[in-house]
């Protein structure tokens, strides 16, 4: 069964519209490396869009109704938007759903130590990541720091032409025999994963004798004349370490874009505009942006947390109409595309691929109707209805779409937060844009599929 290039189908001037789209991608995840990022930049452009906070309509004793636009946020790293459609919310929601996470190093809570008048950074790896990947990188801190008395420090170092940036070295290639004979997943320690970011000694007068650790004292001082932090301030950080740098057109063509952070904020994007650009709905629409998901949806911003389950409550409650009951009918008759990326074929690394069940660049939206590994464990196995409607609405609005499987069926695998919301017994499907170089510092994707994701994501939203 053969799918057509989707390139084919757009005209000279068509495919402006193509390169426009990615252009405002590009933007977003050159500016938005962190959870926090992505939240406060959606917010302020939903916000630009006329969304309202979903506590403040709450508070004012508002009564919800079709047409308004509501966003609620929980703790900076999760989002979920609202447009309450023309039918009762009990009789379900149309869901775009994506992560905003990404695989990354965070500084561990005491990162900062001194040897042998070297200055570090001590992390700790999040996701899955090949560890010998994050070496000899320029890497950017992005983040924030909390001091005692609540105030907020955000934390962007690495970004401007004229910022320093950091990295993680790596053994000089005429000592590394013994390194060379490792297993890939050891060539690298993660104990070993230390950010070098300081070497000159501390020189204020009369105090170099007093500092045991001089370089260490150095780096603590420019923190705190240049930033206001001291060192226990690191107790009450966030700071993530990512590759440092803009998001780039790859490809003499320009059809594709590197960039960090592709899984999962290439799916985040278009289901943003999506919903923008849907409007007013027979169903209500939502756009579910959630952090965690490359460590299991765990904790308060997680796919887990019951964050959205309480705000489809509030909602309810202002609508006038919520009880047990009409709450478990809104969810049950809810259907989702939990908006993740796929592995796009790759003629390198053809041997873990399956190529009747692979996605290809250029080839549009994919859905996968099951992840999991070996043996579907771990999977949402979507329904065949489901899929034919899904089918009929790609076809209907003239969107290329493509199906998926995550490698040969005793390769490996993966999840989605897509079992979690079909907890509530919602109709889910994932689905999402192909990938290359996924969970690697820079990972490629193509426009035209970005393109395509969001058309499909609107067509859903509108007929789901």
């Amino acid at each position: 069964m053969e799918r057509k290039n989707a390139w084919k189908k757009y005209t000279k001037e068509k495919r402006e519209e193509v390169f426009s789209f990615a252009e405002q991608y590009k933007t977003f995840i050159s500016g938005c490396k962190t959870e926090r990022e992505c939240v406060a930049e959606l917010t302020a452009q939903a916000k630009a869009a006329g969304f309202e906070d979903l506590k403040e309509v709450v508070a004012a004793g508002r009564v919800i109704q079709t047409g308004d636009k509501l966003y609620a946020e929980n703790m900076g790293k999760m989002l979920a938007l609202f447009v309450i459609g023309r039918q009762p919310l009990e009789q379900g929601m149309n869901i775009l759903g994506a992560h905003i996470d990404s695989p990354r190093l965070d500084l561990k809570q005491v990162p900062l130590y001194e040897d042998t008048e070297l200055a570090l950074f001590d992390t700790h790896y999040y996701g899955g990541v090949k560890k010998y990947q994050w070496v000899s990188l320029p890497l950017a801190l992005h983040g924030v720091v909390v001091k005692k008395d609540g105030t907020k420090i955000l934390v962007n170092i690495g970004e401007k032409e004229e910022d320093p940036v950091f990295g993680i070295s790596d053994l000089l290639v005429h000592l590394a025999s013994e390194q060379m004979e490792k297993k890939a997943s050891k060539v690298i320690e993660g104990e070993n994963l230390d950010l070098l970011v300081g070497s000159i000694p501390f020189e204020n007068e009369g105090e170099e004798e007093k500092a045991k650790e001089t370089v260490k004292a150095n780096v603590l001082n420019i923190l705190k004349e240049q930033y206001n932090i001291e060192e226990e301030d690191f107790l009450s950080a966030e700071i993530e370490v990512v590759p440092a740098g803009k998001a780039r057109d790859y490809g003499f063509d320009r059809s594709m874009v590197m960039g960090y952070g592709h899984d999962d904020r290439v799916c985040a994007f278009p289901s943003f505009a999506a919903i923008l650009e849907a409007g007013t709905c027979d169903k209500s629409s939502v756009c579910l942006l959630v952090d965690k998901e490359e460590v299991g949806s765990v904790g308060a911003t997680g796919m887990h947390s019951k964050f959205f389950s309480y705000a489809v409550a509030e909602i309810l409650e202002a609508m006038g109409g919520y009880n047990q009951v009409v709450f478990n009918r809104a969810m049950s008759n809810s259907k989702v595309l939990s908006s993740d990326v796929s592995a796009a074929y790759d003629p390198l690394y053809a041997s873990v691929m399956e190529k009747k069940n692979c996605a290809y660049f250029g080839n549009g939206l994919v859905f996968n109707k099951y992840t999991g590994s070996r043996g579907k464990s771990g999977s949402n196995d979507a329904n065949p209805e489901y899929m034919a409607e899904l089918r009929r609405i790609m076809e209907d609005h003239d969107v290329s779409f493509q199906t998926s499987e995550l490698g040969k069926v005793d390769q490996g695998g993966g999840g989605t937060i897509a079992y979690i919301l079909a907890n509530y017994n919602m109709s889910v499907i994932d689905s999402g844009i192909a990938v290359l170089n996924m969970h690697a510092p820079w990972e490629i994707i193509s426009k035209v599929d970005l393109y395509e994701a969001k058309l499909g994501y609107t067509a859903f939203l509108k007929e789901a």
